[in-house]
């Protein structure tokens, strides 16, 4: 092999983990014989992942890790050993940031699913940026940023890293957060880092909600739900995508030239860079003979950089075997080196100086109310039909159940290990302690997330449960799950649960065939009812859950998607003044064997289940809010499909007793010729605070997103009507306006 083309097979790949390339022993930074190795047999390597990871999977601990102010020296050693004893060229360093920069000390914001509920761009892109100044003073290039995957299953246990199972208020907020990361300017600056939006596409859609599994979708289907995520960050100008590991009608992602080349290059113009997802190329051996033909598939589709991967060490074969020309390489070669040249690697030494601590540079003043504001918006308040909240500043409180107490349980999966000494941190229990103090507040978990607590002498786990109700005016249960990882679990190669985890539900590796709460948990509800008190309940969870049983069980029940480290004072504030600051990002099904349940789905002749007519428990948008009341303004001109964009005004009234701030979602439903409509889209949101008899209205700017087709991945203008409202209903209410969307004659089909 040539010097030449070795180097240029070294750029397209990132087969270390970073952890394994540089230790920290004895103070310092020692770059280790892995690294050496892969540096001597390429010349140099386009892109190193995870030197500041940690998690069990890494084995990464406070005691062993990289310390958060020492890491632009560890890169520093990384990339002086590369450029010195390599081609020249700097490395790309990657880490992974779903929620927060996942390395010790790493900032955690809630996960996904948590923004989504609180429907906020705004907070969405000052978060990002957030992070984003951290990651990158700390020496990071690229983020790996979760956000394209659409929740259309919730048995999947990823389902927290998506925003929302509508595609409208996803692609908004993948959108904010490119912007937030990235910056808006080409050019990436040292307070910002390169943005690889990940999963591209349709994992959200897998079978039976299983990782990875085939995407059995039509096109309409992919370009409506599924790719209008992708195409507001690929208009958002982000760097590069990662291609999914599941199938698309049996063609994988890593090896779609549809969708890789032909719908992000041709059809949407985008340039950038796509890179597999961890080990995603040497899993084509299953549709290649070896892996030769594995590297020429990914490579040929439009993969430009692997993860992980055997298969791209073999692309010397495939170019001698004619595979794959030359020049497939080299455009490949010109994309890692294109983001290199956005942030400015070719140019200059990025990294900060190891003198230079960057926890000066990273810690904004109002870090800590961002994170509170954040966590405060995920709490969604479903009902509170016996006027329990809000909570009397006098009252006594049984704080019960296995998620009352345990600070994992709200962080969520791609999570580093907290701080020894973590003042910030606060659960359920700890915040209503701080509130009411110890004398007022009791304290007994009851269960396992799975089942019961495990034997400690007593005949009865629930006893403690019993004598803490019966002691206190008010029972709050905190349920749900957790995506809690273990350093003693089971890994696969690419960091997923590998078999049984303790008590963990979520995450990664983590797909449920049944999603109700476990009996063990529900007895603890039952035990706290028995009482004879006024019962809260409280689900942390990172999915939608049937909860039916548990609604009845309880006369007050908030759910709050992982909330973060703070999420304990976000409860608490909720508890105490009456009111949440989200609405349910998914919709939450009425029972196991139900799915698909989202507020979007098409409507069905058929009737449904003989035992569930309603399969929607809890749609989408959800949020106890009484007495407010939103009204969309009418009649509304037409407009033509040749300016397809229109403002719409929204009344909004609040009567109720205590002040709210909330979204207010703008709904419709689409009529357009030969296709069977969706029950409701989302056409767009927009938050509002009003204190009790207050009104103010609202204004939503509707444009080609939100009134065009989806059909093909982008907005496309075609003639429609739409019904629009802003209530609660799943179906168009008698008051709803209708907006048509008509051909430049002023006519639609039906029309005619």
């Amino acid at each position: 092999m040539s010097r030449d083309l070795r180097t240029r097979i070294g750029q397209v790949n990132q087969r270390l983990k970073g952890w394994e390339a540089v230790r920290w022993v004895d103070g310092a930074p020692r770059i280790t014989d892995v690294l050496r190795a892969e540096v001597d047999r390429w010349g140099g390597i386009g892109a190193l992942y995870g030197v500041l990871r940690a998690d069990p999977w890494s084995a990464v601990r406070w005691s062993n890790g990289i310390p958060p102010e020492r890491s632009a020296e560890a890169y520093a050693a990384v990339q002086e050993h590369v450029t010195r004893y390599g081609d020249g060229i700097p490395v790309l360093f990657v880490e992974e940031v779903p929620h927060g920069l996942m390395a010790l000390g790493g900032t955690t914001l809630p996960v996904n699913l948590a923004l989504g509920a609180g429907m906020d761009p705004g907070l969405t892109e000052e978060l990002a940026a957030l992070v984003a100044a951290e990651t990158r003073a700390r020496g990071t290039h690229v983020a790996l940023v979760s956000g394209l995957d659409v929740l259309r299953d919730p048995r999947w246990g990823r389902a927290e890293e998506c925003f929302s199972e509508d595609p409208a208020l996803a692609a908004a907020l993948v959108a904010a957060t490119v912007h937030g990361m990235q910056g808006t300017g080409h050019a990436i600056d040292g307070g910002h880092v390169a943005v690889v939006a990940k999963h591209l596409a349709a994992q959200g859609a897998g079978i039976g909600g299983r990782n990875g599994s085939g995407a059995p979708i039509g096109p309409r289907e992919l370009g409506e739900i599924h790719l209008r995520p992708a195409h507001a960050a690929a208009t958002a100008g982000v760097a590069g995508f990662m291609a999914a590991y599941n199938d698309i009608d049996g063609v994988p992602c890593s090896a779609n030239r549809a969708l890789l080349t032909g719908v992000l290059r041709e059809q949407w113009g985008w340039h950038g860079l796509v890179m597999a997802d961890g080990t995603a190329i040497d899993r084509l051996r299953d549709s290649s003979p070896d892996p030769a033909a594995a590297a020429a598939l990914a490579l040929d589709a439009g993969v430009d950089l692997s993860l992980w991967d055997d298969a791209f060490t073999h692309i010397e074969q495939a170019l001698d075997r004619g595979l794959v020309e030359e020049a497939v390489l080299d455009r490949a070669v010109e994309r890692v080196l294109g983001v290199k040249r956005r942030l400015g690697l070719l140019d200059r030494a990025d990294a900060p100086s190891p003198a230079d601590p960057p926890h000066d540079r990273i810690t904004p003043p109002d870090r800590t109310a961002l994170l509170a504001r954040a966590a405060r918006q995920s709490v969604v308040l479903v009902h509170d039909r016996a006027a329990v909240l809000p909570l009397a500043p006098a009252v006594s409180v049984a704080v019960v159940g296995p998620n009352a107490d345990d600070l994992d349980a709200q962080l969520g999966d791609y999570t580093p290990p907290r701080p020894p000494q973590d003042a910030e941190a606060t659960t359920v229990r700890a915040a209503l302690t701080a509130r009411l103090g110890t004398d007022r507040v009791r304290h007994a978990p009851g269960s396992r997330l799975r089942g019961p607590l495990d034997p400690d002498g007593s005949p009865d786990p629930l006893t403690a449960v019993r004598a803490a109700c019966a002691a206190a005016d008010v029972a709050v249960v905190v349920l749900g799950g957790t995506s809690r990882r273990s350093y003693d679990d089971e890994f696969a190669d690419n960091g997923a649960v590998d078999g049984p985890a303790a008590d963990t539900t979520n995450g990664e590796g983590v797909d449920l065939a049944g999603l109700a709460l476990p009996d063990a948990q529900l007895a603890v509800v039952r035990t706290a009812r028995a009482a004879g008190r006024p019962v809260v309940g409280v689900v942390i969870d990172g999915r939608p859950r049937p909860l039916t049983a548990l609604a009845d069980l309880v006369d007050t029940l908030l759910v709050v998607p992982f909330p973060g480290p703070l999420g304990g004072d976000a409860v608490a504030d909720a508890l105490l003044t009456g009111h949440g600051g989200g609405r349910l990002p998914a919709t939450f099904p009425v029972a196991d064997g139900v799915f698909p349940v989202a507020h979007d789905e098409r409507r069905e002749t058929a009737r449904g289940y003989v035992d569930q007519r309603h399969p929607q428990g809890l749609p989408f948008g959800t949020a106890h809010a009484p007495g407010l009341i939103a009204t969309v303004r009418g009649p509304l001109t037409p407009v033509s499909t040749t300016d397809p964009r229109t403002t719409v005004t929204v009344d909004v009234r609040h009567h109720g007793p205590r002040p709210i701030d909330l979204p207010v979602p703008l709904y419709g439903r689409r009529h357009e010729l030969g296709v069977r409509p969706r029950r409701r889209t989302l056409l767009a949101v927009r938050r509002v605070v009003l204190a009790p008899g207050e009104r103010t209205t609202l204004t939503y700017d509707l444009d080609l997103d939100a009134l065009g087709s989806w059909s093909t991945g982008e907005p496309v203008a075609v003639p429609v009507h739409l019904s629009l409202w802003s209530g609660p209903d799943l179906d168009p209410p008698e008051d709803a306006v209708t907006l048509r969307v008509t051909e430049p004659d002023g006519m639609a089909p039906w029309d005619r």
